[in-house]
């Protein structure tokens, strides 16, 4: 993404150019902040600052670079982020996606979903899972809504094992009914 991009709305042209990286544990209080703004209203769950540390090999990161006023160095700093959390053999979760309000319309949001779908391709995985408040926005790469989990009778059981949030979301637990009112469960076929 550069300066040229195009974005919904009466927005300003964006300043710098915006990239895409894995990201580091020293990226990590940084995806808290990004987080913490989406928790506020209900749209992701807060996540540990530990959690994130343990999870931060499942993130990617955009970065966006502004050149200084003289051409000279200027600021780098993480305008986005989100995750891809291998759930299964052939299933993942996309999840925690969030993206700086200054730049939200500029299509961050897009290119992260848009890598971590690649990157589930990569990995061999046939199936991404997210559960979402954006239907609209998730549907355009394809997800669809559905009920319950696409899952066999074994591979649900095995599930049930995990210690992991998303993955009782995904199983429709009744212990994580709270966090997951309102929410779109969504699932694409790579």
């Amino acid at each position: 993404m550069t300066s040229t991009s195009h974005h919904r709305g009466a927005r300003p042209p964006l300043t710098g150019t915006v990239g895409l990286r894995a990201a580091r544990p020293a990226d990590v209080p940084r995806i808290a902040e990004l987080v913490s703004a989406y928790v506020v209203d209900r749209r992701l769950l807060a996540k540990d600052l530990v959690t994130l540390y343990e999870d931060v090999q499942e993130f990617v990161v955009a970065e966006r670079t502004v050149r200084g006023a003289d051409g000279g160095p200027g600021t780098v700093e993480v305008v986005g982020c989100g995750a891809l959390h291998v759930m299964w053999a052939d299933l993942a979760e996309v999840r925690t996606v969030a993206v700086d309000e200054r730049l939200r319309g500029y299509g961050v949001g897009r290119a992260l979903v848009a890598e971590l779908l690649l990157h589930a391709r990569r990995l061999g995985i046939a199936r991404v899972f997210c559960l979402t408040f954006e239907r609209e926005f998730f549907g355009s790469f394809g997800f669809r809504e559905i009920e319950s989990a696409p899952i066999s009778a074994d591979v649900y059981a095995e599930l049930l094992r995990s210690h992991d949030e998303g993955v009782a979301e995904f199983l429709d637990l009744a212990r994580v009914k709270p966090n997951t009112l309102g929410n779109h469960r969504m699932l694409v076929e790579l």
